[in-house]
């Protein structure tokens, strides 16, 4: 074990978080997801079930990206034939070096982090890195 780890806490997922990213309804074109995260300046939206309310799945710039280059008409195709259902998700407490790992082993750059009200916030993959490499700087405790 290195000092480093033996003497830095690792950061948790409420730590570096983002706050939760703006929702979209799954019958919603796939244009206003992109409109949407252009003008928020995020990645990635929740997509909501609009009979429960709750999330019901995640689409990201990744997705609309394949599905121009598929040549899918963004106008006519919905939300719901893009996103990834029931997306992993994580808690605040979780470490990031564990969401890291669910990352990885995912292939996704962004994971959902539920609270104990529903979703508290989203973690990207430049979060996670930057947070790797600030406990890596970390001088070692004496």
């Amino acid at each position: 074990m290195s000092e480093q780890t033996s003497t830095t806490a690792p950061a948790t997922a409420g730590d570096v978080m983002r706050p939760a990213p703006p929702t979209v309804e799954q019958q919603a074109h796939v244009a206003a997801a992109a409109y949407l995260m252009k003008h928020t300046g995020t990645t990635a939206l929740m997509v909501l079930d609009p009979e429960a309310g709750q999330p019901a799945g995640i689409i990201t710039e990744a997705d609309i990206a394949r599905a121009v280059a598929d040549g899918k008409d963004v106008n006519s195709t919905r939300i719901y034939e893009l996103m990834t259902p029931r997306p992993a998700v994580i808690t605040a407490t979780t470490s990031v070096r564990d969401a890291a790992q669910v990352m990885t082993s995912g292939h996704f750059r962004h994971l959902p982090v539920i609270g104990d009200v529903g979703l508290a916030g989203i973690l990207d993959i430049i979060d996670v890195c930057r947070a790797l490499l600030e406990a890596d700087a970390a001088p070692p405790l004496a």
